[in-house]
């Protein structure tokens, strides 16, 4: 039987059908066009949304950080300025001579207690809020915390230990409200694989205050 014989639908039927077949593979390409596409947004959608999570995780640090600063570090101003008032009234014991403070005068013993308890009460209440004594008698110099103002000959200990403290030093955190100024040793053994320390920066208010 020949095909003709075998098809025997109109030549419109034949046409619709092989239209409606294209029309259906079309469709197949369509939808997989469309897949892929929705794939391709969901990946910089997905991309999208990671970015942003770490951005805002990184504003959360910072931020977190800015306000652990301010409730460290508010008082800074303020601490430094208390100092020198501190160092005032530790001037002002220094000054009293020996035979005077052993005189036995109970208005004048009474004067002293009065200031040394004045300067011991606003010592403690900067330390409550953050600020603490630099004294390194004995330690390696930093130049991050103490201020060189000169240099000892001793061979008894290694180079570049402070031997000597002029004033003490105070820190707010881990920053540097006043270095300490020291004497440190040299002409003594360098300590094992650290070079020799050089004098910090000259710090002309603390050289002021002193």
């Amino acid at each position: 039987m020949s095909d003709q014989a075998k098809d025997e639908r109109a030549p419109e039927e034949i046409e619709a059908t092989q239209a409606s077949g294209e029309r259906a593979e079309g469709g197949v390409d369509g939808d997989y066009e469309a897949l892929v596409r929705l794939l391709k947004e969901n990946e910089e959608l997905k991309d999208r949304a990671l970015r942003i999570a770490a951005e805002m995780e990184n504003l959360r640090r910072r931020t977190a950080r800015d306000v652990h600063d301010a409730r460290t570090y508010a008082v800074a101003n303020f601490a430094r300025d208390m100092l020198s008032v501190s160092d005032n009234l530790r001037r002002a014991l220094d000054a009293i001579p020996a035979e005077a403070k052993a005189s036995g005068d109970a208005g004048f013993k009474a004067l002293i207690e009065g200031v040394d308890l004045t300067e011991r009460a606003m010592l403690s209440a900067l330390e409550r809020h953050g600020v603490k004594k630099l004294a390194p008698e004995g330690e390696k110099f930093d130049p991050n915390f103490h201020q060189a103002m000169f240099e000892v000959p001793n061979t008894d200990v290694p180079a570049g230990t402070v031997v000597q403290v002029v004033q003490p030093g105070y820190s707010i955190g881990d920053r540097v409200l006043r270095p300490a100024m020291v004497g440190v040793s040299k002409g003594g053994p360098k300590a094992a694989a650290e070079a020799p320390v050089e004098p910090g920066p000259v710090n002309e208010q603390a050289e002021k205050d002193a």
